[in-house]
């Protein structure tokens, strides 16, 4: 699966704790363009001053509730970056699974709720202001996922179409 990313854009990692977020970006994207969510408002800031710059930004972080998306899709605006979500949408067993390999582990019911969560709130992305949804599904879809990035003509215009390539 052929991930197109634009350059400068804001790439918001959606998905339950244990889902392969952080792998997938250590795999996908330089370190410095990764951002985790130690603390939220350090890295709103972090974000701000990386997407002003025009650089790419991505936001290692559950965001499985709009509440915690919509700052970063109004961050993504004010700078003119395209918002990306790319979701990691698996079967809950395999986060549970790989949860117990991980260094960090969540208590199971944290995953339940992050996956409980994500379900409900799956189909607003794009009516929460993403330009571009990708949705992976499956383990393979996962190792299989190449991230290309897209240069960008000029900044975020109000009447760009979203693109839903996942949903």
């Amino acid at each position: 699966m052929d991930l197109e990313i634009p350059e400068g854009s804001l790439v918001v990692l959606v998905g339950p704790a244990g889902c392969g977020k952080s792998t997938f970006a250590a795999r996908h994207f330089r370190a410095t363009e990764v951002l985790e969510s130690d603390a939220f408002e350090v890295l709103h800031l972090v974000a701000a001053k990386r997407l002003a710059a025009g650089r790419l930004t991505v936001v290692d972080a559950t965001n499985v509730l709009p509440r915690a998306r919509k700052p970063l899709v109004e961050l993504a605006r004010r700078y003119h970056r395209v918002p990306v979500a790319v979701v990691f949408d698996l079967p809950e067993r395999i986060c549970q699974q790989w949860n117990r390999q991980r260094e960090r582990t969540v208590p199971r019911q944290t995953i339940h709720r992050h996956a409980g969560q994500l379900r409900r709130s799956l189909g607003t992305l794009l009516g929460e202001g993403f330009r571009v949804v990708h949705v992976l599904g499956s383990r393979e879809a996962i190792d299989q996922a190449v991230v290309t990035r897209q240069p960008t003509s000029g900044p975020l215009s109000a009447e760009s179409e979203p693109v839903d390539p996942g949903l």
